[in-house]
């Protein structure tokens, strides 16, 4: 496959998936892996809607790590979405997955109401107008709340959910009360929560949340997982997550 100026392919060392990426653009990190193999239980034939894909990495790790009939990936800038489109031809998944260049706060317009068994979502992280916004406009877009906020992609995703449909997130610590504020107002109750820490003396990094629509209250806090060992190696964990031998 032809690549554009300053793309790369990058081997996900996952079932000989592969992935195309701008090294001036947002490249995929630890978060995407760790909300794949989160996500990892979907049933067997489910319709998931990736909200925000970027790069496609969700989308297309997911394809191998669930039995999900069909897999939607939307995101809203033009040339990340073409460059996604590009990395499922590579993987010839394009039976499997569907690159969708579409506004998420239109995408239940898009897609139908009630159309989908999973959300999985990987969103900017930061509010717009906090931390450096002196970067490329791509990175912007993807760490930055400019085209969408947590409230748009949660409030889309129980618009797009089946009833019992599950939601599955990866977001920072400081941003978890909004979260499940948000959550609750649009009666996405959360389940499942994991802390991430970098390792065992650090504070926590990010949260996975899982949450079900229209279900009864209970929150389960699952056993913290650390990215790192006391001499900076991996965890054994994320070595079986990242599919290394341990």
């Amino acid at each position: 496959m032809k690549l554009k100026k300053n793309e790369r392919i990058d081997d996900l060392e996952f079932e000989d998936l592969k992935i195309i990426q701008n090294i001036d653009g947002f490249c995929f990190g630890i978060d995407s892996v760790l909300i794949s193999d989160f996500a990892k239980n979907i049933r067997k034939n489910s319709v998931v809607v990736d909200l925000g894909t970027g790069t496609g990495i969700i989308s297309i790790l997911l394809s191998k790590k669930t039995l999900a009939k069909k897999i939607y990936g939307v995101e809203i800038q033009k040339e990340v979405c073409e460059m996604a489109k590009r990395s499922v031809l590579l993987n010839n998944l394009q039976d499997k997955i569907e690159i969708i260049n579409e506004d998420i706060k239109e995408i239940s317009e898009k897609l139908g109401i009630q159309m989908c068994d999973a959300v999985v979502t990987n969103p900017p992280y930061k509010k717009y107008g906090t931390g450096l916004l002196n970067e490329k406009e791509s990175r912007i877009i993807s760490r930055h709340e400019k085209e969408c906020t947590l409230e748009d992609v949660i409030k889309q995703s129980f618009k797009i959910l089946k009833d019992k449909g599950s939601f599955y997130m990866v977001h920072r610590p400081d941003r978890l009360v909004d979260i499940i504020f948000l959550m609750r107002k649009y009666k996405i109750e959360p389940k499942e929560l994991r802390i991430v820490y970098s390792n065992m003396t650090s504070k926590a990094v990010l949260i996975l949340i899982k949450g079900i629509k229209n279900a009864g209250e209970e929150l389960k806090l699952i056993n913290p997982l650390y990215i790192y060992n006391e001499d900076g190696t991996y965890t054994d964990e994320i070595l079986r997550i990242y599919n290394k031998k341990v």
